[in-house]
């Protein structure tokens, strides 16, 4: 991972979009990891009962997207600290594959931080299913 510089970063450049196809097992393991053992999230027959068209993604799973790919662009110097305007839209179904992007919206000083605002949303082949949404993170600067 390269680490990204305050200086080298200008308003409107974009984040390389990352995509996360869901599979079962997938959708499986994460929703183990943050411990959301409801069924909407790993039994068909049972999301399909609720209204969904299958299986799929739990909120910290989606936002987990987001920030790996905050990271990518920050790198591991960098530091994230607010997340705002996160909101799930549609369903982010097993099968899918979701693709978070992101866009330099603002970049300023605050004291002796360097800041940056990312506009961010995910879409899958429904259209944007998640966002637009922002992550206001600090970044290093050079020297």
């Amino acid at each position: 991972m390269n680490q990204r510089f305050w200086d080298d970063v200008h308003e409107g450049d974009t984040l390389k979009p990352l995509a996360f196809p869901l599979t079962v097992y997938r959708l499986v393991v994460a929703a183990g990891a943050n411990r959301d053992f409801n069924a909407i999230h790993h039994n068909s027959e049972f999301a399909k009962a609720s209204g969904a068209p299958e299986i799929y993604a739990n909120t910290l799973f989606l936002q987990g997207m987001w920030e790996r790919s905050v990271r990518e662009y920050i790198g591991l110097a960098g530091t994230i600290h607010t997340l705002s305007g996160f909101r799930m839209k549609s369903f982010n179904c097993v099968g899918d594959t979701v693709t978070v992007h992101g866009k330099v919206k603002r970049k300023w000083r605050e004291d002796d931080r360097h800041l940056l605002e990312i506009t961010l949303w995910s879409a899958n082949s429904h259209g944007v299913s998640v966002g637009p949404g922002a992550m206001v993170v600090g970044l290093p600067v050079r020297g």
